[in-house]
């Protein structure tokens, strides 16, 4: 049966297009811990929600590509073979971007008519940018005839965001788009792009808390957090060998070299090393059914994350504040890039309804603004409709 959105989906491309689509979609995603890790060949620990970005698609007998986006409510046109094309410096450098470096790698594109839309907010921390990518690939892939190789994907999608939007992302938010498994969230070796699963306890819920502040990645703080981490990186090299990322290093050793870079960049590193340990703790603990101690984890990365990696905001903090003073959570911290968006709970189930409504009622107190706050899903990867 489809959805509303499907539905909506294909009126607007018929209404645009006079003719009939494909629909693609990809979600965006949730990370339980491991923030900040994925661009330092670390370990993070993501899922897909059931919130996406979906595509109508239909082919054209030229090389060009027309976008509409309902969720930007504009209309852009571009010739594949204009491969000297800049950046625009809006959304849709993301999807002119995705298409740039598939044929940079060797796929041969159609031209398409393209729609895009979603129930996924943008700007919240939930990596709709990645989405954004993953859903135009998988529908230009497609429709081109090319097989979609996942992991392949994911990397081109990177890519794309890293080297034409400009925003150095890791490869995090690309693969989970890409590669979610429906029921769990993944443990995944940003080096080695291996993964595994982490099932979570049924006695939990994982609960995202909107502040509805919005960020700007592109804004050159992301950009600036993952040079201080290159200069970690230059300084540590000096002292000890064979490292070529933060993953490499160990907490005694960060300790003991921390002399050896400015006290900012020392900070940065200790977040990165210390939140690669806790992701992995974590693993561990979600397999042992420790949710007293992944809670505990989670509480130690939202202090890190807002006063080594200095990424938090206001009410980031205050969402958190309040999620600590309610009963039944386990854990809580703030999400994503940072600077607004999401903070992710850990919540006793029995606990879930009464936690939404409080931390509803209390943030709205303290700020007049009313939250989104979302019971999650871990859904699957990017698809065709109907997968």
């Amino acid at each position: 049966m489809e959805s509303r959105i499907e539905r909506d989906l294909i009126a607007a491309f018929r209404q645009s297009f006079e003719r009939e689509p494909r629909l693609f979609r990809a979600p965006g995603r949730l990370n339980l811990i491991g923030e900040h890790t994925d661009y330092n060949d670390g370990f993070v620990m993501p899922a897909a929600l059931d919130l996406s970005i979906w595509a109508a698609i239909a082919p054209r007998p030229d090389r060009r590509l027309r976008i509409r986006s309902l969720i930007m409510d504009e209309v852009v046109e571009f010739d594949l073979d204009d491969t000297a094309a800049q950046p625009r410096g809006d959304w849709s450098d993301y999807i002119r971007g995705v298409a740039l470096f598939l044929q940079k790698a060797g796929y041969r594109l159609s031209g398409v008519d393209l729609v895009l839309d979603g129930n996924l907010p943008i700007g919240a921390g939930l990596s709709a940018s990645a989405a954004f990518e993953v859903s135009a690939g998988f529908a230009l892939l497609t429709i081109s005839g090319a097989e979609v190789d996942r992991v392949e994907l994911a990397k081109i999608c990177q890519r794309a965001e890293n080297q034409f939007v400009g925003v150095r992302c890791g490869i995090m938010d690309q693969y989970i788009s890409c590669c979610a498994v429906a029921g769990s969230a993944l443990l995944l070796d940003c080096r080695s792009l291996t993964s595994r699963k982490v099932v979570i306890d049924p006695k939990a819920r994982l609960v995202l808390c909107d502040t509805m502040v919005r960020h700007q990645l592109a804004s050159d703080e992301y950009n600036l957090r993952r040079e201080d981490c290159e200069r970690a990186v230059a300084a540590l090299s000096t002292r000890i060998a064979g490292i070529s990322a933060l993953r490499d290093v160990t907490f005694p050793q960060l300790m003991r070299h921390g002399d050896a870079m400015p006290e900012r960049v020392f900070r940065r590193a200790r977040h990165v090393v210390g939140e690669i340990d806790r992701t992995l703790r974590a693993a561990a603990a979600f397999d042992a059914g420790d949710l007293k101690e992944c809670g505990r984890l989670m509480n130690l990365s939202h202090e890190s994350l807002r006063d080594d990696y200095e990424v938090s905001c206001a009410e980031l903090d205050l969402m958190v504040d309040i999620a600590h003073r309610l009963p039944g959570v386990y854990g809580a911290r703030m999400m994503g890039g940072g600077f607004g968006g999401c903070t992710i709970n850990l919540v006793e189930a029995k606990h879930t309804d009464a936690f939404v409504r409080a931390m509803a009622e209390r943030y709205r107190t303290a700020t007049g603004v009313t939250p989104q706050i979302l019971t999650c899903v871990a859904g699957p990867g990017a698809g065709p409709a109907g997968l």
